[in-house]
């Protein structure tokens, strides 16, 4: 934990770093609640290095997500972890922005989405959190107007790889802050198929 805990601190600005540090505390308060058996080492570096797409070391031609979902894994693989945990924390990257399919998923990829989920919007479970431990995690890893520097850092993703922002929530920031900014229609790649009917 505390490499990966490095990790996101060398690589992150310091308002992504105290995100993903919140995110974690958050999920490890809901496994703490929920009693579940999970892998606390696989929770922490999911958690911990879930938006490594976000940074520039690692940005690359694929969703954001995706792109941190294979940095976290070449981390985890590089400390020894073996594939079935690897393969835990892709997935916990991977889908973190994507709760519809994350909070059904292995313990430790719904912990690390309700996690990030509580941090995100104060949703998923953000009321299950006693009062003085939201304050002491936030107070020791201060939000520092995460809400204006993450729409900068997906509307410059938005702006820069549009293609990689149609099937995610990016594609919310770029509707709402990017000018010009037109996603394709699935709706259309259906009508449009090339097959006869």
């Amino acid at each position: 934990m505390s490499r990966a805990i490095e990790y996101a601190r060398d690589l992150s600005e310091p308002y992504l770093f105290n995100h993903v540090m919140r995110s974690w505390l958050f999920a490890a308060s809901l496994a703490e609640l929920r009693g579940a058996p999970y892998d606390a080492e696989v929770l922490a570096v999911s958690t911990l290095l879930h938006d490594l797409g976000l940074v520039e070391a690692f940005s690359g031609p694929l969703r954001f997500e995706v792109e941190g979902a294979n940095a976290a894994r070449a981390f985890a693989h590089e400390e020894g972890l073996d594939e079935r945990r690897t393969q835990l924390i892709w997935d916990s990257v991977a889908l973190n922005s994507t709760p519809s399919i994350g909070l059904h998923k292995e313990a430790e990829v719904a912990l690390c989405t309700m996690g990030i989920g509580v941090d995100w919007g104060g949703g998923w479970c953000y009321d299950s959190i006693e009062d003085h431990r939201m304050k002491s995690i936030v107070e020791a890893f201060p939000r520092l107007k995460m809400k204006e520097r993450f729409t900068r850092t997906i509307c410059g993703i938005v702006e820069s790889r549009p293609e990689t922002t149609y099937d995610n929530f990016a594609r919310d920031f770029g509707e709402r802050f990017v000018p010009g900014y037109r996603p394709p229609s699935l709706v259309d790649s259906l009508f449009n198929s090339p097959f006869e009917e």
